[in-house]
């Protein structure tokens, strides 16, 4: 009998150029996100309710978009043209925050930016599913999701040393952006290398009624908590300017997404991994746990240790939980619907991030930070009962009979 091929033990070469193509785009977004809503308030003098709206109008259009190119890359059977599209667009719109002089500037620059992420996400994530091999698929989100992560903690740790250096010029350092994200695209042109679709392969509609059932219920489960949990984690702007209009000086404020996502850089690969290895509904409540005590400390505090360990504690929890909720749906999608449902997925959660942050921005201008950080708690609690509830039914159903299923 032929001998069984070995279990690779390695991802490759393509995965971890799509992680430092994150990393790359992620050191350019970062380096304008951390300061654009100090930028908004402090410079043109927007208030919170429309930081809230700038936000989640922006986001919410990146993940509707991802059904709409998740959907085109299964029929079209390629992933990457998508994604380099979608960089592309990124890349592009990153000149226009330097020249913004009012809010309409910042608001179209904001959502060219987030068209491109929403053309490249869910081919790019469905990309990822399709390289990774078998048993696998954790780590791989996991180190995508981790060297996006540590794009992210660095692009605020250079936007603030470039703030201390030009004596706050946000417009030098949105200038200095550019360069990263234009790296980026280059590295994806030449470091992917797509799967070939096996000849002969039909084209379907794969958002046809008959295509959309063969998403299960399970699926669908995920899809239905991941909204909810999106309800509890709005817009990271908030976490800026809870410390910000709490004493820290407008040079350091990106010092919180640099503490932020180096917890989450440095969690995301070995918890994905750990993904493979244990029940997701169980990490995924642990991650909410850790949530909820994130949202606890900083609805209690925005300033001192007790300010700067939530922080730590809402970096730990995507850790636990962002390449999770990626892994779920990939792992409960068929392979030629996972840009659909990755798409589907994001297109629910679109519309709960719009939600969260204007509903964050509402209650932070009419009672303040503490109430914005307690409805954060209160949709985490929703989500973590949603995951303890779904455990207990599995629990309950009936197991297979030894040799089956």
């Amino acid at each position: 009998m032929a001998d069984l091929p070995p279990r690779p033990r390695r991802l490759p070469a393509s995965i971890w150029a799509l992680g430092f193509v994150s990393l790359l785009m992620d050191i350019s977004s970062e380096m304008i996100h951390s300061l654009l809503p100090v930028f908004l308030v402090a410079a043109l003098g927007v208030s919170m309710l429309t930081v809230g709206i700038i936000e989640g109008v922006a986001e919410a259009t990146a993940l509707v978009l991802k059904v709409f190119s998740g959907a085109l890359s299964d029929w079209w059977g390629r992933r990457k043209p998508l994604a380099v599209l979608g960089y592309g667009l990124g890349a592009l719109a990153k000149p226009l925050f330097a020249l913004a002089s009012t809010v309409g500037w910042v608001v179209a620059a904001r959502l060219l930016d987030r068209v491109g992420k929403g053309i490249r996400g869910a081919p790019r994530d469905a990309l990822v599913a399709d390289l990774a091999p078998p048993g696998m698929q954790g780590a791989a989100f996991g180190l995508r999701q981790s060297l996006d992560t540590v794009g992210a903690f660095l692009g605020p740790l250079i936007a603030m040393g470039l703030m201390l250096l030009w004596a706050n010029d946000f417009r030098a350092v949105f200038w200095v952006a550019v360069l990263p994200a234009v790296l980026c695209v280059l590295l994806l042109l030449v470091g992917v290398r797509e799967p070939e679709r096996p000849a002969g392969t039909p084209r379907t509609n794969p958002i046809r009624r008959e295509s959309l059932r063969r998403l299960e219920p399970r699926y669908w489960w995920v899809v239905a908590l991941g909204a909810v949990f999106t309800l509890a984690r709005f817009s990271e702007a908030f976490l800026l300017l809870r410390l910000q209009q709490d004493g820290l000086p407008l040079a350091w404020t990106p010092l919180v997404l640099v503490l932020m996502n180096l917890v989450f850089a440095l969690g995301a690969y070995p918890l994905g991994r750990l993904s493979d290895r244990m029940s997701h509904t169980t990490l995924l409540a642990w991650g909410l746990v850790v949530l909820i005590a994130a949202d606890a400390l900083l609805a209690w505090r925005g300033h001192g240790v007790l300010a700067w360990l939530g922080i730590a504690l809402w970096g730990l929890h995507m850790a636990m939980t962002q390449g999770l909720l990626a892994t779920m749906v990939a792992a409960t999608a068929p392979a030629d619907l996972r840009g659909t449902a990755f798409g589907m997925f994001n297109l629910v959660s679109g519309g709960a991030l719009l939600v969260a942050s204007v509903l964050a921005g509402l209650l932070w201008d009419r009672w303040g930070p503490g109430a914005t950080f307690a409805a954060g708690m209160l949709f985490a609690a929703l989500a973590l009962a949603g995951v303890l509830l779904q455990a207990r039914r599995a629990a309950r159903a009936p197991k297979p009979p030894a040799g089956q299923g």
